[in-house]
């Protein structure tokens, strides 16, 4: 299933095709930008970022992979989606969350006094932290773990908080990999609730896939699609 969400999570099931309407190791990055989402009808390793084939404004975009698995199904869905966003002339950083050291949110409120936000934690989230405040756009992708996001994503996610709303995000996407189709709900409710409402991005899309869908060179040429389609 290739999708972008509707705006609720509707009436019943919770496999996408009661929730969505169908559209076109390290920090890995790939690059640079063109214009965003399907609406518009007519660090594992760090390294330096690679220029686009196409000219124009850049769009930088990050990835958070939550996939512990470097050569599983979410991460060649992220990797689909990043060549065709680097094609169309983005900036685009992937961070492999489970390849780093990011533990969970402590509750201690030091980012939000002393710390002005900054969070005590000194583990790589201190590496992820710049990624943010520059990102225009952020990609969640993940494997569904007991209906949502795996932990060490989640973990990331929630660190988030010591930046509160990072000035410049503007848009956000969601790539989901299962062995079912109906588990998506608790990511899906997170992705709308914390990003696209709490934080006021631009929705640019789900994508998912399940069982022998993961992996097809069908679903891999939609994602490059839809990253090439993205607009800034």
């Amino acid at each position: 299933v290739l999708a972008q969400c509707g705006r609720g999570l509707g009436q019943g099931g919770t496999g996408l095709g009661g929730l969505l309407r169908t559209v076109g190791a390290g920090t890995d990055h790939l690059c640079r930008r063109r214009e965003c989402c399907g609406r518009d009808p007519g660090p594992s390793r760090t390294g330096a970022g690679i220029p686009g084939r196409q000219g124009g404004m850049s769009m930088k975009i990050l990835i958070l992979n939550g996939s512990p698995r470097p050569n599983g199904n979410t991460a060649a869905m992220v990797r689909a989606y990043a060549e065709g966003a680097s094609e169309a002339g983005h900036t685009v950083h992937i961070v492999n969350v489970c390849q780093k050291k990011i533990a969970g949110c402590l509750a201690c409120e030091y980012c939000h006094t002393k710390g002005g936000g900054k969070c005590i934690q000194q583990d790589d989230m201190q590496e992820v932290y710049p990624l943010l405040e520059e990102a225009e756009m952020i990609v969640l992708a993940s494997p569904i773990y007991y209906h949502s996001f795996s932990g060490q994503l989640q973990c990331a996610i929630n660190r988030i908080y010591a930046l509160d709303k990072p000035k410049k995000l503007r848009k956000a996407a969601l790539i989901l990999s299962s062995g079912s189709d109906l588990v998506y709900s608790g990511a899906i409710f997170e992705y709308q609730n914390s990003f696209l409402q709490y934080l006021h991005l631009e929705d640019c899309g789900m994508f998912a896939a399940h069982g022998e869908e993961n992996q097809s060179p069908e679903l891999l040429e939609r994602l490059r699609a839809a990253g090439r389609n993205l607009k800034d």
